[in-house]
């Protein structure tokens, strides 16, 4: 029988991780969601942390709904952060962005066929048909290592607010 670990704060997070691997899932508390339970084999974790939440560094990816193509990028360290993002490969555009080769050797890239770029979405309140997609800076993740970073590419090439629902 899988032992489950209740996450409360960053204190109680360093005492699972320093417990070894035979506890096999952890259960977090979120503010959107309640208590979950995850699987430790899918926790991402963040070689660098997001700008702004240095706090947070083990996530892992929930579904919207079964059927809905957004996810939601928890943190396990903060029970208030989670990001929607989308697959970059879902919409119907060329976005291609190189990543550097110091990215790739941070995430221990080495095929594109364990990169998969995901795209933070922006959903205003009452308006999500003005949904946008941060495509400046998406978020690398090596799906083999479950290791991932937010990049920041070229600002003349790619905005932070490009609209998924366009105008006709």
């Amino acid at each position: 029988m899988d032992k489950k670990i209740r996450v409360n704060d960053m204190n109680a997070l360093k005492q699972d991780t320093d417990q070894g691997a035979a506890e096999t899932v952890i259960t977090v508390q979120t503010s959107r969601f309640g208590q979950i339970t995850v699987d430790r084999q899918r926790i991402i974790s963040m070689t660098s942390p997001f700008l702004g939440f240095p706090e947070s560094s083990r996530f892992f990816l929930k579904p919207h709904s079964p059927k809905s193509p957004f996810m939601w990028f928890q943190s396990l360290e903060n029970p208030d952060l989670a990001f929607v993002v989308i697959p970059a490969t879902l919409l119907n555009i060329d976005y291609q962005p190189k990543i550097s080769r110091q990215v790739s050797e941070e995430l221990k890239l080495t095929s594109d066929k364990e990169k998969e770029l995901l795209l933070i979405l922006t959903i205003p309140k009452d308006k999500p048909q003005e949904m946008t997609a941060n495509l400046l800076g998406p978020v690398v993740l090596n799906t083999r290592e479950r290791l991932a970073t937010q990049v920041v590419l070229d600002q003349s090439k790619y905005t932070p607010c490009w609209p998924l629902f366009q105008e006709k």
